[in-house]
């Protein structure tokens, strides 16, 4: 569950390539190229998994960190590069919690981070995009995609930082990233929703 938390993080910040370059909110300055930060703070995955077939769960993993660059001119050019804590992994269960983080689940000791690179942005709407990457997760690399829709850009009026921010959704298997512990008895589709936010460096 975690990786697959991890996974709908990176792909929100892959969204915010050049594929909404040229389309900033109204009364915002354009996005430009350059180098972008997450910023961990106001960034957040969320993951849904069903428990028994009675009840659907939620779990979150924060503190995000990674780059993202875009060049508006050349998308095809552009990166974006996420990784995620295991060790941080919330349910407001601590009991679950702990298990989630052990060696029969994700393995936070072993597999501490979940990375994601991106590899392809597709524009699908004036706001909307397909984001493909390859996501590692418990010492497996497996291919993702997701749904992502560019929120809004502008200044930060308290850090003055120039943000750009989007969401995502997507679904994955557990088992594919070898996490089959109760599959299933708890469901092996996990499904991602990402709210990211990028801040202008330099």
């Amino acid at each position: 569950m975690t990786r697959t938390l991890t996974l709908a993080v990176c792909a929100a910040a892959l969204v915010s390539s050049a594929a909404f370059a040229d389309t900033p909110t109204p009364m915002a300055p354009p996005i430009t190229g350059g180098l972008y930060k997450i910023d961990s703070n106001h960034t957040l995955a969320l993951f849904e998994i069903n428990h028994m077939g009675f009840s659907e769960f939620y779990g979150v993993i924060p503190k995000a960190t990674g780059t993202m660059m875009l060049d508006p001119a050349n998308p095809s050019a552009d990166t974006l590069d996420v990784t995620l804590p295991v060790g941080l992994i919330s349910t407001t269960n601590t009991v679950l919690d702990g298990e989630l983080k052990d060696s029969t689940w994700l393995d936070a000791a072993q597999y501490p981070d979940i990375h994601f690179v991106a590899t392809k942005v597709t524009k699908t709407g004036a706001h909307t995009a397909m984001i493909m990457g390859n996501l590692t997760m418990h010492g497996v690399t497996k291919p993702i995609m997701l749904d992502a829709k560019f929120t809004g850009a502008g200044n930060n009026p308290m850090s003055k930082a120039f943000t750009i921010g989007f969401s995502a959704t997507g679904t994955i298997k557990r088992s594919d990233f070898g996490v089959t512990k109760y599959v299933p008895l708890i469901g092996d589709d996990v499904k991602l929703m990402i709210t990211a936010a990028f801040e202008k460096q330099g």
